[in-house]
């Protein structure tokens, strides 16, 4: 089964859950039930990204000075990091 990032713009958080082809998680809800992950003090309705990483996202943290990041091959282009 493949597994994909979700992005929640409210916490700044990325978690990434497995889940058939042609299914979308929409909300922080959906996708703390399918990683088995408690909600913390985001509310479940909040909406959630999908991004096309395939599992492979890079944190400018873990990138040392080059800075920016960067999603699988040839980046997203729809993430919002702070």
């Amino acid at each position: 089964m493949p597994s994909y990032d979700y992005f929640c713009e409210i916490n700044n958080q990325v978690i990434e859950v497995k889940h058939g082809i042609s299914e979308r998680l929409t909300t922080w809800g959906e996708v703390c039930a399918r990683a088995e992950l408690d909600l913390g003090d985001t509310p479940a309705d909040t909406p959630v990204q999908r991004l096309a990483t395939g599992g492979q996202l890079v944190r400018s943290s873990s990138l040392g000075s080059g800075g920016g990041h960067s999603c699988g091959s040839g980046g997203c282009g729809s993430c919002s990091f702070n």
